[in-house]
């Protein structure tokens, strides 16, 4: 290795304005969940080899970034409830 120091003189220095717009790395977390496939989905995905959970979320996400953001609500659907035999 060359002993001549590196010139760091045309790299600006770190400031807080920096550290303020620095963002997450990606990729974003991943998050462990049982998921079940058709057997013959699951066997095309297992086809090409290692890597099949990694090709689902790519599947899944170029759906979810093809489609727009669906409104989502903060206070839950009430849910749907069958009168009870013999009760007014």
């Amino acid at each position: 290795m060359d002993t001549t120091p590196i010139n760091y003189s045309d790299i600006p220095p770190l400031n807080n304005e920096f550290f303020e717009k620095a963002a997450v790395a990606w990729p974003p977390p991943k998050h462990q969940l049982t998921i079940r496939l058709d057997a013959d989905v699951l066997a095309w995905l297992k086809a090409n080899g290692k890597g099949y959970q990694t090709r689902i979320n790519r599947i899944l996400r170029a759906a979810m970034e093809s489609n727009p953001a669906r409104r989502s609500s903060s206070v839950p659907m009430p849910r749907k409830t069958r009168a009870r035999a013999g009760s007014k």
